[in-house]
């Protein structure tokens, strides 16, 4: 078996030299870009949680204010409307 020369020795080194230098800034550039993924994706869920709780006072405000007490509550004192008089209520068949 033949060994390489020392000309192909001398030239290999400081190739395999830089390869192991862009082997370990690739691997750091790596770290640094989970690293930012997982704090975006850490925000986007706090935002997803607070979304939630809004929708859900939404939810419930939404079932208060169509409940009829608060209609007719409304139609009374904002509006100044009544129930009629029964004489003057009418049912309409279809």
């Amino acid at each position: 078996m033949k060994l390489p020369s020392q000309r192909a020795v001398v030239m290999l080194i400081p190739i395999l030299w830089l390869a192991v230098l862009a082997s370990a800034a690739g691997a750091i550039f790596v770290k640094h870009r989970a690293r930012e993924l997982f704090v975006e994706l850490e925000r986007v869920n706090r935002e997803r949680d607070q979304l939630e709780i809004e929708w859900g006072q939404l939810q419930l405000e939404q079932s208060a204010w169509s409940t009829h007490a608060f209609v007719e509550n409304v139609a009374a004192t904002n509006l100044g409307m009544r129930t009629p008089p029964p004489k003057q209520i009418e049912v309409v068949t279809p």
